[in-house]
């Protein structure tokens, strides 16, 4: 131990007597307890998603103890404990009240990892992931901290199999199957969805948002397919993902020196092309917020240019539940993200000049992994792709003014004839009275309602729930009747949700926005030609004024606050409710509010401007 150790630890004895204590239970040199100090992160909670977790964490802690010492060739840091995030289960509480923590969850988990990173001072984090929304906020803390770091998916469940019929099965077939009528069957698929452990195993928002994290460039793009229980994710990875810390270290190489304004382009135009999730369009906000990017529909990519590449240059290349057959794992056995990563650079629809946790360029990435080209039936090539326009378009319009409004276009089966939906509202004011009306008198739905659900957004929820239960119950109902129906919310989505639905619209009905102006019997029309949203009624401005005031009315006589937003009786949902930022910016909690409040307030005051004039954009991909 040299001098100048020795009297740092005489002068501090109180700071270093646990240190001491750690490093001795850990089994590392007592002498690296004042070097800079690395270590292990997971994701964990109440579902089978985080299972896998603890054993990789556990994997990569041991390889990284085994690699810590003053020897030549050894990294001469302090190790510190593994550490551990919480969260909920979309899975389990969709459909209730708990599923207003779910987003906040991503918050939570970004909370305890900023104060795990910034008061441990870790120079150096390897993070396992899992779920939908703590990944997000497990990226969002990283790039914030902004120290060398990587990250590794936990790996998809494996599908599950009817035993009946022997078709594959996941929790999007148990939630559909809430409309059969046989309970039989009912408890049949429950029961045999989700065996094993792992994320869910479609292109639901886990798959795509760990794609997205492999593209821009913060995990390494063969370790996302693979299945959770796959041995290599014990065995192999995480000696991998030392050396690649180790080079981050080496390299000073930080979060934000990886994940710039091409490389989320690159993300995002990778979810397009897997007809991902529309969480995407939520969770790359606050993904570019955390990488120094305040604005992200302004600063990386306009809604204009959005929907340009989704409908003119972008195609869907996977055959993925729950618009398609095939699972992650399927990816996985036909050469994983990277062969979709492959098709599109080979397009010129990525840059593969950007910098990647590896240490190579995207580009360089690929050629390394030896990638196959796509199989042409789980992968398809860009020449000949699975759909010929990407899966996700954003919506203005007179009930959009935020411009927030989002489709996933790859999960419509039904009911746009000419890229046009027109229908007649049914309003819900909340998930709940939706769920009750499904379950107790679904035959009062007719073809072409679009029902409205409102109140459920970022504040007025608080916590802007997904609605896959509902989602699933309709889509199951539309298949039965033969029938469309349509979902307009200022909620979200899960990624498996089907069918014509329309979520993140905004500024929302707890603040005002023209949702809450909506009545039954309205006109609504989806025009994707135009890429717009609108009630007919809202378009005279009489009618609007008089909806408005009589809206203002109630909020005044009920302490500013509408009635048929939820309950925020604990202090997480009442810290939502005060501190949401709208969906275009993330739906987090954040400071500045009210300035991104009350610019959508003042859009939807100044009314629609089409998307055109309203952002300009390059409208072009690389």
């Amino acid at each position: 131990m040299s001098n100048s150790r020795t009297v740092l630890i005489d002068n501090h004895p109180g700071r270093t007597a646990q240190t001491v204590g750690i490093a001795r239970v850990l089994g590392t040199d007592t002498s690296l307890i004042h070097e800079p100090s690395v270590g292990v992160i997971g994701n964990k909670g109440d579902s089978q998603c985080y299972m896998g977790v603890q054993a990789k964490v556990e994997a990569i802690h041991e390889s990284l103890l085994g690699r810590m010492g003053r020897e030549d060739g050894k990294m001469p840091m302090r190790l510190v404990q593994p550490e551990y995030t919480v969260a909920t289960s979309d899975g389990i509480r969709n459909g209730t009240r708990e599923m207003r923590y779910s987003l906040i969850g991503r918050e939570v988990t970004h909370d305890s990892i900023c104060e795990h990173l910034s008061a441990s001072g870790l120079e150096g984090t390897i993070a396992v992931v899992a779920c939908d929304k703590p990944p997000v906020g497990t990226l969002a803390a990283l790039l914030e901290h902004n120290r060398p770091s990587i990250i590794m998916s936990d790996g998809p469940i494996r599908p599950g199999v009817d035993p009946k019929s022997n078709e594959p099965l996941d929790i999007i077939s148990a939630y559909q199957a809430a409309g059969h009528q046989d309970p039989e069957h009912r408890e049949r698929i429950a029961c045999a969805a989700c065996p094993g452990y792992g994320s869910c195993s479609g292109m639901f928002t886990y798959n795509t948002m760990q794609t997205f994290i492999g593209v821009v460039g913060m995990q390494p793009l063969h370790m996302v397919a693979p299945p959770s229980d796959d041995p290599r994710r014990t065995e192999q990875f995480p000696g991998e993902l030392v050396d690649y810390l180790e080079g981050l270290i080496d390299s000073n190489t930080t979060p934000r020196d990886i994940v710039g304004p091409d490389s989320i382009r690159n993300a995002l135009i990778t979810a397009m092309a897997i007809g991902g999730s529309t969480n995407v369009t939520l969770h790359t906000p606050e993904i570019a917020r955390a990488a120094g990017y305040a604005d992200f529909w302004k600063e990386i990519m306009t809604p204009e240019e959005f929907n340009h590449l989704s409908q003119n240059v972008v195609p869907v290349l996977t055959d993925a539940r729950p618009y398609g057959q095939y699972s992650m794992v399927d990816i996985d056995q036909v050469g994983g993200v990277q062969v979709i990563v492959r098709e599109l650079l080979e397009a010129g629809l990525l840059n593969g000049d950007v910098p990647t946790c590896t240490g190579e360029t995207l580009a360089q990435q690929v050629e390394r992994l030896a990638t196959p080209r796509a199989d042409g039936t789980v992968i398809y090539p860009v020449a000949t792709p699975y759909k010929s326009t990407g899966g996700l378009r954003v919506l203005g319009g007179n009930l959009s003014p935020a411009f927030s409004a989002v489709l996933k276009l790859a999960g419509v089966e039904a009911g746009l004839e000419d890229n046009v939906f027109k229908g007649k509202a049914r309003i819900f004011e909340g998930e709940t009275g939706l769920l009750e009306a499904l379950d107790k008198n679904p035959d009062s739905f007719e073809n072409n309602d679009i029902i409205i659900v409102r109140y459920e957004g970022p504040s007025g929820a608080p916590g802007m729930p997904e609605m896959l239960d509902p989602t699933s119950r309709i889509t199951a109902l539309c298949r039965e009747r033969e029938i469309v129906l349509a979902l307009m919310t200022d909620a979200r989505f899960s990624g498996g949700s089907v069918g014509l639905v329309i979520g993140h619209v905004g500024p929302e009905a707890a603040l005002g926005g023209p949702i809450a102006f909506i009545e039954d019997g309205d006109e609504i029309v989806a025009d994707l030609n135009k890429n717009e949203l609108n009630c007919t009624a809202l378009s005279d401005p009489a009618t609007l004024e008089a909806r408005k005031a009589a809206w203002q009315k109630v909020v005044d006589a009920n302490g500013g606050i509408h009635p048929n937003c939820g309950d925020a009786d604990t202090r997480l949902l009442n810290r939502m409710r005060r501190s949401a930022v709208p969906a275009t910016r993330g739906a987090g909690m954040h400071p500045d509010r009210e300035v991104w409040v009350n610019e959508q307030r003042e859009a939807a005051k100044s009314g629609f401007v089409p998307s055109n004039k309203h952002r300009p954009g390059s409208q072009k991909a690389f």
